[in-house]
């Protein structure tokens, strides 16, 4: 699934190609994503400009001319692609819905697996909406700070690990950047929240906040499905310390030099996959 580095990226790639580009058309191919196109679709976008583009959480947020916003969430296949004025295109299979715009551009939003989202809200309602009422602050803002971090975990038993996926905590943090960011911090992802040390909590506070930085710098990660707005692949796959690294020495302690069981494991929790280094992460 894209998660807050794909996402951010793909925006990046919006905002360089449809700004102030007006809407001409929309096709919806099909019916429904994970919920249907919402019937006033095709009157809330046709004739708009989009004049501002911004994420929150994993939502891609395109602000329209007329005060609505209209919402695309990637799901777990989804993907983007925005074709150049005059390129002729062949729609596919799994291309779900269509935008052209007056300059020839098209948006082509793809989702083989159709657990994305597209609909559209207006843009002053849109923190009320039930998508994004519950969802705590951006990793990245003003609002997650270490006061907060450190309030919201010393209440908690959870393991730290599924604490960082909660969107109620921190949003768009994702199963492969809190492997990550825990790795760095030096801490064992199944570590109950509220047995860190405020050094602890400061320090995967850092973590967070660095592998997420470094990971939009690289495009984000392409593992499946996920490639830019124009098509590329990101690159930070190629940094993992831990993610997907299961049995191979660490990039950054003396793992290496010692058994397979001191290395790099893979443990589930929560149902979901998690990668630890054995000798680093206490």
């Amino acid at each position: 699934m894209p998660e807050l580095p794909e996402v951010e990226t793909v925006c990046g790639g919006l905002r360089q190609t449809i700004l102030d580009d007006p809407i001409a058309d929309i096709c919806q191919r099909r019916a429904d994503l994970r919920i249907p196109f919402p019937a006033t679709l095709q009157d809330d976008l046709n004739g708009q400009t989009i004049t501002h583009i911004r994420r929150r959480s994993k939502y891609i947020l395109a602000d329209l001319t007329n005060g609505k916003t209209l919402v695309i969430h990637l799901g777990m296949s989804g993907r983007i692609l925005i074709t150049e004025a005059g390129q002729s295109y062949t729609p596919q299979k799994h291309d779900h819905f269509i935008v052209d715009f007056r300059s020839g551009r098209k948006l082509v939003y793809t989702d083989p697996r159709r657990f994305g989202m597209i609909f559209t809200e207006d843009t002053d309602a849109l923190d009320d909406h039930k998508a994004f009422r519950h969802l705590g602050p951006e990793p990245l803002s003003n609002h997650f700070d270490t006061d907060y971090f450190h309030q919201q975990l010393r209440k908690r038993k959870t393991p730290v690990k599924t604490a960082l996926l909660d969107q109620e905590l921190v949003v768009g943090i994702g199963n492969i950047y809190a492997c990550e960011a825990l790795y760095f911090a030096g801490i064992h992802p199944a570590r109950p929240c509220n047995s860190l040390s405020r050094d602890e909590t400061d320090a995967l506070y850092r973590a967070i906040r660095h592998v997420l930085r470094i990971a939009i710098e690289a495009g984000g990660s392409t593992l499946k499905d996920y490639k830019h707005a124009d098509g590329q692949m990101g690159y930070f796959q190629f940094q993992f310390a831990v993610y997907d690294q299961e049995g191979k020495p660490c990039k950054n302690c003396d793992c290496g030099q010692t058994s397979k069981e001191d290395r790099v494991q893979k443990i589930v929790q929560s149902g979901r996959s998690t990668y630890f280094c054995a000798t680093k992460q206490v």
